[in-house]
This record gives structure tokens, C-alpha cells and sequence, in this order.
């Protein structure tokens, strides 16, 4: 098996879901069938929101870079990382290290196009941030689709923070629903869950909803570069 490793802490327990979702994912008969990872689970990675959404924070990039190389220095022959929003970070990691670098970007976008049929319009529930960014704009396009993000954007952050410092509370899954909810009104039936944090939530969309979590993209992504499944290139970007 090839080892994976995981750019961790953003947040803690979206590290802590990976790492069961992969376990999950084996059928294992004893502990050798597992995949190997290396986690850097470091909390410290400064603020994605306020550099983005507030302008104000330390730029993540070189410490998301400066992990990226520690985890191939310890034998990381590929790299994940369970963040929607710090892909925007991804040049940087990917400048760092001659790995590949698993992109949930891709792999959702790639995954909402064999969902979408004709109606090419993919509602986006996460943080402002990834709006803002145009996260998911170029791997939109390519596929010809648009995306549509949650109208309360407020209520959207709100809801991360309350997930990062509580835990999955009533009020965040409310927060989840209602964006759900308004997403499928305004015509997007199918919908990426693309905030970590609300992968702890993800049964709160809307049950109409086709909905999927970028989580479990990444999640196959890491299961077939470890098990060499078919040598799929198109997985990872170096």
C-alpha cells in the first residue's frame, strides 16, 4: 500500500472524520489490510476566515506549505487535506512538494457532473469564503455547470463557528436545512455538503436534495491512490 498524508486540524474533529471515513472504507480482516496515513493535526494553521473573509489574518499558505513538507519527510507519498475552504492554499502546497496532491475541488466538481443530468445548476453549502474565492468556479466551468450558493451567508458562518466551538448543535443542522431547503427552491437539486464542518452534519440537508459530501470524494480518492486501484492519474495533481 501506498501511505497518504493528511494536512489535518482544520477542524479537528473534520480530521478525526476522515480518519474514521477511511477506516470505514477498507474491508479489513486485521489491522495489516488497513491504509497507512501520516496526520499532522495542527489546530495552529492560522484563520482561513479572517484571511479571506475578514482580510485581516496571517496568510495560510507557507504553514499548510511547511506541513505539506514535513508529512513527505515522513514518508507521505501522496497528500489530502480535509478542508474545503484551504484549497484555496493548494498552489502553495503543491509548489512545496513533488507528491501528488488529492484535490477535493476536483473530485466533487467531477462527481457533481455525473450527478447533475440536464439540469447543470450544483447548489454549494459551505463557508463564504469558498464564494468569495471562487473556489469551485474554474472546475465548474470546465464541466459546464453553475454553481448556486446558500443566500444566508450569515447564518452559514454562524453556523461554522458554532460547530467548531459546540459541536454539532440544533442550531447549526437547522442552519444546514434551511440553505438546503432554499437551494432546492431555487432549482438545485443536486448539492455538494463543502465545508468539513458540515460533514459532521450532512444528514441535516434537504431530503428531496440529491446531495453528496466533498468528504467522501476525498475519502475515495485517498482509498484508491493507497490500494493503487486501477492507477487512476486523474485523481491527484502534482
Amino acid at each position: 500500500m501506498r501511505r497518504v498524508g493528511i494536512l489535518g486540524g482544520m477542524g479537528p474533529q473534520a480530521t478525526i472524520l476522515i480518519l474514521q471515513k477511511v477506516l470505514d472504507a477498507v474491508p479489513a480482516r486485521d489491522d495489516a489490510d488497513h491504509i497507512p496515513l501520516i496526520v499532522d493535526q495542527n489546530p495552529q494553521v492560522p484563520s482561513r476566515i479572517r484571511h479571506l473573509i475578514e482580510g485581516t489574518g496571517e496568510d495560510p499558505g507557507p504553514v499548510l506549505a511547511a506541513m505539506a513538507r514535513r508529512l513527505v519527510g515522513a514518508g507521505a507519498e501522496a497528500l489530502a487535506m480535509p478542508c474545503n475552504t484551504a484549497h484555496h492554499y493548494a498552489p502553495a502546497i503543491r509548489a512545496a512538494v513533488a507528491v501528488p496532491f488529492l484535490d477535493m475541488v476536483e473530485l466533487s466538481v467531477a462527481h457533481a457532473a455525473r450527478l447533475a443530468g440536464p439540469n447543470r445548476v450544483i447548489g454549494i453549502i459551505g463557508s463564504p469564503a469558498i464564494r468569495k474565492v471562487g473556489l469551485f468556479d474554474a472546475a465548474l466551468a470546465r464541466h459546464g455547470l453553475t454553481g448556486l450558493y446558500a443566500a444566508d451567508e450569515p447564518a452559514m458562518l454562524a453556523a461554522i463557528r458554532q460547530i467548531k466551538a459546540e459541536g454539532a448543535q440544533p442550531g447549526a443542522r437547522q442552519a444546514l436545512r434551511q440553505a438546503s431547503d432554499d437551494l432546492f427552491a431555487r432549482g438545485a437539486s443536486v448539492q455538494m455538503i463543502s465545508c468539513t464542518e458540515f460533514s459532521l452534519i450532512a444528514d441535516s440537508v434537504a431530503k428531496e436534495a440529491v446531495a453528496f459530501d466533498t468528504l467522501d470524494r476525498l475519502v475515495d480518492a485517498i482509498k484508491a491512490f493507497a490500494l493503487d486501484e486501477n492507477a487512476r492519474p486523474e485523481l491527484a495533481e502534482k
